[in-house]
């Protein structure tokens, strides 16, 4: 039975395991000194046959689930350092399951979208995309605090390795900028972690939920908890990392960055901050509505300004994280329904959207707004998959980005009315800033259009392409196809606040 199998374990270290294997691909040279093509095609092959195993696992893991369960699911449990109570353990719950899922359905999209792309050290392109899965993976599985936090802080290097190495112009100062900024933020959680070990004698997230700490050490705690997270969301005035990031990392960096990379701190805010400081969380939460009213309506403006595509889109990102802040921190159903759903649909819509401009980019070698246009005469189909991606984005009922949205403003208007009409206000700004984009770039004349040769999206972008849009109306229509999952984690979470 898999119940009996270490199936997470197995999860985490597979992409690894494809990482060596690609490390084994002798780079056999031509006269020249150019790697053969059969080295490359196997490198690729490789990474993609791995990528897509984990996905497949992945599915297996959600159907086995049990979603009506109250206790987490495939545990694992190895004694580590027995002498500071820090142990290995891993399991699942609703909670953590849509985000793998979600993760291991991107890693593919991101190898194939890099398949002509990237032309330089492609070994090491692969390696450090496969070693960042496994460590998304083990962060959003485990239960122990120092495993989460070993798992957290070590996503940064496989991701500072691919801004730096492959990005854009000014990659080594954008690498650095988002490395710093996150570094340092995990910096008062460490030393968080630290006390709740000594407080409570272990790191095990199941034990140190049953230890009740004081109101002050809470108010404490959480503040160590959320600078990290803040980070990772990111939340305003802590964002400005990621449009460097964005415009300098490559396009399948930028479809992982905003895909799953800024869903860790929203992660972290349910999975540790609310069960663990519930007082401090109600003490907090009018600061955190303040924050995220703010990113909503400020990003929506510096939205409008962006000439560059890419910073457009980080900017949007920034915006719709806020909504996720808002519904974590109105503690009812709905707000954290939203909020997750949200998450999983950005991720995918996010993701299509930066996908959708490395094709452009492929093309022309350009996201100057000003020197793009016409893409609905010169490439109709690609117009057609940017639509549905721009309404998604905008929240147009019947696609995902409207579920989450309409959830989080209906859980906020039942804490406190003003956050609901900032939040429903700056939806009228996203829809503006997006479809001008939009009008822009499909029906706009372009500054220099008779300098590209411009071809419609061929099979492989088609094919990267379609799942993406498939998923958006799906999650649309049929919502319960993740809120399902979310029943039993939200209501243990509502629970500690009771």
């Amino acid at each position: 039975m898999i119940e009996d199998w270490p199936i997470l374990s197995i999860l985490i270290f597979l992409p690894i395991f494809g990482a060596f294997l690609i490390l084994l691909i002798p780079n056999k040279l031509n006269q020249d000194g150019e790697i053969l093509k059969n080295s490359i095609t196997n490198i690729k092959l490789v990474s993609l046959w791995t990528s897509i195993m984990t996905f497949l696992m992945t599915l297996l893991l959600s159907l086995k689930f049990n979603y009506t369960e109250k206790q987490y699911q495939f545990l694992e449990f190895y004694e580590w350092v027995p002498s500071l109570g820090i142990v290995y353990r891993v399991g699942l719950d609703g909670l953590s399951l849509p985000f793998i899922v979600l993760t291991a359905f991107l890693v593919p999209i991101c190898i194939l979208c890099s398949w002509n792309t990237i032309q330089h050290k492609i070994k090491e392109f692969m390696i450090s995309f496969l070693i960042l899965e496994a460590f998304i993976i083990g962060m959003f599985s485990a239960l122990d605090i120092v495993v989460f936090y070993i798992f957290f802080e070590a996503v940064l290097i496989p991701m500072f390795l691919i801004i730096g190495i492959w990005g854009g112009v000014e990659r080594i100062y954008a690498s650095f900028k988002f490395f710093l900024y996150t570094l340092l933020g995990s910096v008062l959680m460490l030393i968080a972690i630290i006390y709740i070990i000594a407080t409570t004698g272990t790191s095990d997230l199941i034990q140190v939920l049953d230890y009740d700490f004081s109101k002050t050490e809470q108010l404490f705690l959480f503040l160590g908890f959320f600078f990290s997270f803040a980070v990772k969301v990111p939340m305003w005035p802590f964002h400005t990392w990621l449009p460097d990031a964005h415009v300098q990392a490559p396009t399948a960096g930028s479809i992982i960055l905003a895909g799953i990379l800024l869903k860790m701190g929203g992660y972290g805010f349910l999975r540790f901050s609310l069960p663990l400081f519930p007082d401090a969380s109600l003490f907090y939460q009018p600061y955190i509505f303040f924050l995220s009213c703010v990113a909503i309506v400020y990003t929506s403006f510096v939205a409008f300004a962006q000439q560059d595509i890419k910073k457009l889109i980080a900017y949007s990102s920034v915006a719709h994280m806020g909504f996720v802040t808002i519904g974590i921190f109105c503690f009812n159903t709905q707000g954290l329904d939203g909020a997750v759903f949200q998450m999983v649909s950005h991720g995918i819509i996010s993701g299509a959207l930066f996908l959708a401009i490395g094709v452009i980019y492929e093309r022309t070698h350009t996201r100057d707004i000003n020197k793009l246009g016409d893409f609905a005469t010169t490439m109709p189909k690609y117009s057609v998959f940017l639509m549905f991606f721009t309404l998604g984005s905008v929240g147009l009922p019947g696609t995902s980005g409207f579920i989450g949205e309409v959830l989080v403003l209906i859980g906020s208007w039942k804490v406190n009315p003003l956050v609901a009409i900032i939040s429903g206000l700056s939806l009228i700004l996203g829809a503006i800033y997006m479809l001008r984009f939009y009008r822009k770039i499909s029906f706009g004349l372009s500054e220099n259009q008779d300098k590209y040769e411009i071809h419609d999206v061929n099979m492989r972008e088609f094919m990267i392409l379609i799942p993406l849009v498939i998923f958006i109306i799906l999650f649309g229509i049929f919502p319960n196809i993740v809120l399902n999952f979310l029943k039993v984690p939200h209501f243990l979470i509502l629970e500690t606040f009771k």
